[in-house]
């Protein structure tokens, strides 16, 4: 096997940490495919992770030890996820998004592969530490938000139906109500998708009165399992939410349907912390 040339080595070796976040690769591994010393390798690492950590694309941790390594930890500091928040705000706050009935258009928005990557890295970056086994949401649109924050955590994704289909074999279904229109319906989640007594991280795309999230947590519950953390990427005021702990990006204040006025605010992210300044 040939040597390989430092800048090769550099390039080749970040582009295997980011597409791997999380998952922690000895430092044997590196020195066996580049056939250089650990010594090399570790200096190589500390040039990639100064890099990543001034541009707010996250850290390397090192785990020492036998069965140590290194791993990418994606990171998106406060001044990104504001400006982030902020292009949320300007794009929902369009009249043009208002449906009948009250209702927003997000298709769009969730349908941009770019803004949902972001959206993603910086759910990843506050339930880092969440100790999550899967990141799991609710059919359909809050699916590739979804697997975004999956990806960038390094875990599986379960996906709750709101009908059981027989391709997912055995399921597990609970009734809901929803919160606002206390309209009756199911969730089912197939019981290979999630282990028992694992802990579960919930993303969703927008939450009401909070009925269905209330739904996935109830459902969690047949499991054994715990909820590592709720976050959603728009929320909306009301009197009453049957959810209080969770993570939004942003909060649509108003809906004037009649006066074609929609007012959306930040959400309380960067009120919660889990966001690095920087």
């Amino acid at each position: 096997m040939k040597k390989w040339k430092r800048s090769a080595r550099l390039v080749h070796m970040t582009q295997q940490l980011l597409q791997n976040p999380h998952r922690l690769i000895p430092l044997g591994t590196f020195a066996e495919r580049y056939q250089a010393a650990k010594s090399s390798i570790s200096e190589d690492l500390a040039i990639i992770h100064e890099v990543c950590r001034s541009e707010g694309l996250g850290e390397l941790e090192t785990v020492p030890g036998a069965a140590g390594g290194v791993r990418f930890l994606p990171r998106v500091n406060r001044s990104s996820s504001r400006a982030l928040i902020d292009r949320l705000c300007r794009s929902l706050s369009d009249p043009g998004r208002i449906l009948p009935g009250g209702y927003l258009y997000l298709s769009d928005l969730l349908g941009d592969t770019s803004l949902v990557r972001e959206i993603g890295r910086v759910f990843a970056s506050v339930f880092a530490a969440s100790g999550a086994d899967a990141v799991i949401t609710v059919e359909t649109k809050g699916i590739p938000l979804a697997y975004a924050t999956a990806c960038q955590l390094g875990l599986p994704v379960a996906i709750v139906r709101r009908d059981s289909r027989i391709t997912e074999g055995s399921v597990v279904t609970i009734n809901t109500v929803s919160g606002s229109s206390k309209r009756l319906g199911s969730l089912s989640l197939s019981r290979r998708s999630l282990p028992e007594g694992g802990r579960a991280l919930i993303i969703d795309d927008f939450m009401k009165a909070g009925g269905t999230v209330r739904g996935m947590i109830d459902l969690l519950r047949e499991f054994n399992a715990e909820v590592a953390g709720v976050g959603v990427m728009t929320d909306s005021r009301v009197d009453e939410r049957l959810v209080e702990d969770y993570v939004s990006l942003t909060t649509v204040n108003e809906v004037d349907v009649k006066g074609q006025r929609i007012k959306v605010v930040p959400g309380n992210l960067l009120e919660r912390g889990g966001i690095q300044d920087g």
